[in-house]
Order: C-alpha cells, then sequence, then structure tokens
C-alpha cells in the first residue's frame, strides 16, 4: 500500500522559487529599459562666475617715530648745613592765662584792613568772627517756610535744600541774600530767598566787637 507525502509551505516556497527568481529579473530588465527610453535628456549648464579686477591701493607713506626723550638730570643731592641751632631759643606761650584778651590789641577795622563796609557787602567772603550770629525768630522763619513752600512740589512730595548767603549788618540786620548752592528746583530756590528775607539774628562778634559777617545757612523743604 502506497503512503502519500504531504507538500510542506517550505516546499511550495522552493518549487517556486526559480519562477520568482527569474521573473524579477525579467521585471528588473524591462524597468530598467524604460528608464533610460523615457528618461529626459541632461543638459549642461555654464555656472562659471566673473570676478572684478583688483585694484591697487597706495600705502600711506612710512610715519617717522621721534627720537626718545633726554634723559631727566637727576636732582642735586641735598646738603646738611653744619650750622649750630642755638638750644636756648624758646617760643612764647600763647595761652590765654599768659594772654589775658584785655592785654591783646583790637582787631583790625575794615578800613585798617583795607576794605570798605561797601566792599565787604558787594559779594560772600570770609569775615572773621569768634561769635556766630544766631537766628531770633525760629517760629516766624518755620511759618514761612510753610507758606512758600511750592504747592506742585509739596503735593509731589519733593524737598529740597538750597544753601543761602547772609550778609548781617552789626546790628543782626540781614542786609543782602545770595544763592550758594541750588536745589535742583528753581520754584524752591526763589521760596528760599523769600524766607531768608524775614529772618532775623543776633549780631556776630569778633572778640568783644560787633563786626558785619557773611554766614552761609541752607534752608530745607521737607514734605510731609
Amino acid at each position: 500500500m502506497a503512503t502519500a507525502i504531504l507538500e510542506t509551505a517550505n516546499d511550495r516556497f522552493k518549487s517556486r522559487f526559480a519562477n520568482w527568481f527569474w521573473g524579477g529579473v525579467a521585471l528588473a530588465t524591462v524597468l530598467h529599459f524604460l528608464t533610460f527610453a523615457l528618461w529626459p535628456e541632461m543638459e549642461t549648464r555654464d555656472v562659471s562666475s566673473t570676478e572684478q579686477a583688483l585694484t591697487t591701493i597706495e600705502l600711506p607713506p612710512e610715519i617717522e617715530i621721534p627720537p626718545p626723550p633726554q634723559a631727566i638730570a637727576r636732582p642735586a643731592t641735598p646738603v646738611v648745613s653744619d650750622a649750630v641751632i642755638n638750644e636756648d631759643i624758646t617760643i612764647a606761650s600763647t595761652t590765654f592765662e599768659d594772654n589775658p584778651v584785655s592785654t591783646l590789641p583790637p582787631p583790625p577795622s575794615a578800613t585798617a584792613s583795607g576794605a570798605s563796609r561797601e566792599d565787604l557787602e558787594r559779594a560772600p567772603t570770609f569775615t572773621p568772627m569768634t561769635v556766630r550770629p544766631e537766628l531770633k525768630n525760629a517760629s516766624a522763619v518755620q511759618a514761612a517756610l510753610v507758606r512758600n513752600y511750592p504747592p506742585l512740589l509739596r503735593d509731589a512730595g519733593i524737598g529740597g535744600k538750597p544753601i543761602v548767603w547772609f550778609f548781617i549788618d552789626e546790628n543782626g540786620h540781614v542786609i543782602k541774600t545770595q544763592l550758594s548752592t541750588p536745589s535742583g528746583y528753581e520754584a524752591l530756590d526763589e521760596a528760599a530767598i523769600k524766607v531768608a528775607s524775614i529772618m532775623e539774628f543776633s549780631p556776630a562778634f569778633n572778640r568783644d566787637k560787633k563786626v558785619p559777617v557773611w554766614v552761609e545757612i541752607p534752608i530745607v523743604f521737607t514734605a510731609k
């Protein structure tokens, strides 16, 4: 009795391999032929470029370097004097106990120093004094500060400190005012001059004599 042999998928693949192989070769040949037959012809194009001619630049003449400066001469060697210092030289005492105020000469007057009252009043200058003038009407000045404070700056919270020169006579009266250092706000500077005009001072003294003086005082505006 004959036995039937079953064909597996692997056997079927092997038996059909030759057909698939030669069929693929034939298909590839046809595709290559069609590609070369129907493919458009390629043409070469001119892709060359042109360059502009280079121009020669004339270089400036070389700069002559000046020679180095001459060496500075060394300073002369100091010579110590052989003179003998007298050890008996003494300096007079300068204390108030040894020099009472009553025996001192009076301070020089404006005329003696070559400067008149008009010359002193003309511009701020250093004036010697031993006692500075003191403000006498502080409450009135405070009220003037509030009254003359520019409303726009006060409401905006902007303050300032202009510095004003005062020329005060022998009786403490303000004769002249002049802005020394502005605050940065013209309205505050103008208000400071108005406040300065109402200030009253005690007279300044140079030892025991009343003297006219220039003093520099800041006028402070503080927004609250």
